[in-house]
């Protein structure tokens, strides 16, 4: 073996040494420049992102302020349940996405696999009810009716079910206090979704993703007060996820209590009578349709005449508000919102509208006045009253001869005020109007604040409408390329009215301006502004901007701010004439349309003022309407294809009184069974421990509810 010189090896060697060390000193450098660029100059980004990978937040959800009656009772409330809730992204980490542990867990609770599948699943445009429109990385509440026994197998075999928790949690409560139901005034509540996180996320009331937020009633209206803000605890971690110490540690505040003006009492004899009116008109014949009344929805108003706030409020059909607390069930969903339901989530009382009938006389006889017609004067109460081919017939009183308009309103004459109305048409130039018609039936209607929203505290009142020149001319040009297209001059009825409206939508006709005089045509108006109107009469003028909330009080009692009623203005009538319609509705009560269903009233000790109404609907029965009012309530009902005022709710509103101020059967009167015969004045007393006591000047026997 020839050996290789040590000189022959020396420049290969050396050349493997020099490779070597740059590519070493290669990787130091680029070693070095990410050092560089990691801790010098993204330094202060890179820490702050390795402090939040060890830190891990715990949320407390803040317990839910109630709502009380104005004598402290829960009207909504919370009470701890069993809740087994479920984590879609642990679900979905497993390799069957879960389907062996809810399998499990449907042998365990009782609900098939596909209502726990409905119940975990995310809510987009097309899916149906039910399903889970919160954040999809938080907790999902399966039930929270589970048993002591059915959270235990679930805990002691967690192996078993990764991803399931059960354990005991704070549930709203509706408990129906003297059976009150008050489901559209409450509201009810659902999860939060990432939209409203993100939309609320630089506001002063941010929501988190584990909230619960009001979708409607008094739930929705005061949900930053009710809400409270949970509290979050954040950890510190080490990179195996244990807990080295606690970084910060903002405690749970719990939410207000909301006090109102309802009774929970007067609220349950409310919707005992409606219900009971409702179902005694569906006994009555129609006689123009030949077949019962159908009197499918409803609403009646009890409201403090001389504040404008609500004693009761009741809306049918009505649902259960339970049915939403821990996610509602498809079956209860259809039941809700299906054409055949009647839609019991409508708060009829604000967001009902329906031609007013002879309730909307207050307004025309108002107009009349102001516009020159002497309240005493004489005018003629006819059968009839013609324009051009057209004749116009009176609703609910005969041929009385020339008559006062105070008469006219105790008798409901229709035609004294067609005459007036026509006159006042003629004047402003008929069907060519002058160039600024006076139209003081129309101005009238917007001084009594209709065709706009009262202001009540609930979400989503509509505010009905005036059909003014204006409206009429908006609502033409948004139609008239359809009434023209299938308008027919010798067609069927609504073929001829849209042949009618083709030519002449726009204009403001002779028959518009009469029929709206009695409160018919396109006039739409709710149970709220007509009880809004009515407590103006009865308390001097004054309209109020109806209110609900009472007061609201921190959940240790020590801060309360109380909503105090507010005056949106006189009604546009002076002293003189309000107190002529006043004689002239306490009149209706002892000797007009009212009379009958008010016989043996004590009317010298607590003076009774009614009107009547009956509206006119195409293509369905009439809508019966009754306002009344004392000198400290307002009670105004309304029940949809029901027939007469009187005839429908009569009874049922004479009930509500006698309830209110413990009036017997003989017309004596008991004030110790009367239930509220004075507004409640003071408030609930809220103690640190968020016990509650009643107000010491509270009045009546609660367990007494007089018809219910």
């Amino acid at each position: 073996m020839t050996n290789i010189p040590e000189t022959g090896r020396t420049p290969w060697v050396r050349i493997r040494l020099a490779i070597i060390q740059v590519v070493v000193f290669s990787l130091l450098a680029t070693l070095g420049g990410r050092l560089w660029y990691m801790q010098i100059r993204n330094g202060a980004e890179y820490a702050k992102e390795a402090s939040s990978n060890h830190v891990q937040r715990v949320v407390q959800p803040a317990v839910r302020g109630s709502i009380l009656d104005a004598r402290g009772v829960p009207l909504a409330d919370n009470e701890t349940r069993l809740v087994v809730s479920a984590s879609r992204t642990d679900l979905l980490d497993l390799k069957d996405d879960g389907a062996t542990v809810l399998r499990r867990l449907s042998q365990v609770i009782g609900m098939s696999e596909e209502e726990i599948r409905n119940k975990i699943r995310l809510c987009d445009a097309k899916t149906p009810k039910p399903c889970w429109n919160g954040s999809p990385y938080q907790p999902i509440p399966i039930t929270d009716e589970a048993t002591a026994k059915q959270a235990l197998q679930i805990r002691e075999r967690a192996e078993d079910f990764p991803g399931i928790t059960a354990e005991p949690g704070a549930v709203r409560r509706y408990p129906s206090p003297n059976r009150a139901n008050a489901a559209q005034l409450l509201g009810y509540l659902s999860p939060v979704t990432d939209e409203e996180v993100a939309k609320a996320q630089d506001t002063d009331s941010p929501y988190l993703r584990t909230d619960q937020v009001g979708r409607s009633g008094l739930e929705r209206q005061y949900d930053k007060q009710l809400r409270g803000k949970a509290g979050v605890t954040r950890y510190k971690v080490d990179n195996l996820g244990r807990v080295i110490g606690k970084a910060q540690a903002d405690a749970a505040r719990p939410g207000s209590n909301l006090v109102t003006s309802i009774d929970s009492r007067v609220q349950r004899v409310a919707e005992y009578e409606l219900d009971k009116a409702m179902k005694a008109a569906r006994k009555q014949f129609d006689t123009l349709t030949g077949e019962n009344y159908k009197a499918n929805s409803g609403a009646v108003i009890v409201m403090e005449a001389k504040t404008g706030r609500v004693v009761a409020m009741a809306s049918a059909p009505t649902y259960d508000p339970n049915a939403w607390v821990g996610g509602i069930s498809a079956e209860d969903y259809k039941k809700l919102t299906s054409k055949n339901s009647d839609y019991p989530l409508l708060n009829r009382a604000i967001q009902g509208q329906s031609a007013p009938g002879s309730t909307f006389k207050v307004v025309s006889t108002t107009a009349a006045v102001n516009a020159g017609y002497p309240f005493d004067g004489r005018y003629p109460c006819t059968s009839s009253y013609s324009i051009g081919n057209q004749t116009f017939k009176n609703f609910e009183s005969e041929n009385y001869g020339p008559i006062s308009l105070g008469r006219a309103l105790e008798l409901s004459c229709d035609t004294v005020f067609y005459g007036i109305a026509h006159n006042e048409w003629k004047k402003d130039g008929g069907i060519d109007p002058k160039k600024n018609p006076a139209d003081w039936f129309f101005k009238t209607a917007d001084q009594f604040g209709l065709g706009k929203e009262t202001g009540i505290d609930l979400p989503s009142e509509v505010s009905g409408r005036v059909p003014d020149r204006a409206w009429k001319q908006a609502f033409w040009e948004a139609n008239n390329g359809v009434w023209c297209k299938d308008g027919k001059k010798n067609g069927s009825y609504v073929e001829k009215i849209e042949y009618e409206n083709c030519r002449e939508g726009n204009q403001m006709r002779a028959g518009d301006e009469v029929n709206y005089s009695i409160g018919q045509g396109d006039t739409l108006v709710t149970p709220i502004q007509m009880a809004d109107i009515y407590a103006g009469i009865s308390n001097g003028g004054t309209l109020y901007e109806p209110t609900v909330g009472k007061a609201i009080i921190s959940a240790d009692g020590k801060h309360v701010t109380e909503i105090e009623p507010k005056s949106q203005g006189k009604l546009p009538m002076t002293e003189k004439t309000r107190e002529q319609i006043d004689k002239a509705l306490a009149g209706v009560a002892t000797r007009g349309t009212a009379a009958w269903k008010f016989q043996g009233w004590p009317q010298d000790e607590l003076p009774l003022h009614a009107k009547t109404g009956t509206a006119e609907v195409h293509g369905k029965q009439t809508t019966s309407w009754l306002a009344t009012y004392t000198k400290d309530y307002t009670i105004v009902m309304t029940i949809s294809q029901a027939g007469t005022g009187s005839g429908a709710s009569g009874e049922a509103v004479r009930s509500i009184y006698k309830a209110l101020y413990g009036v017997q059967d003989d017309g004596s009167i008991d004030k110790k069974k009367a239930l509220l015969a004075t507004p409640q004045k003071s408030l609930p007393k809220i103690e640190p421990d968020g016990s509650v006591q009643a107000p010491e000047t509270d009045t009546g026997d609660p367990a007494r509810l007089d018809s219910a």
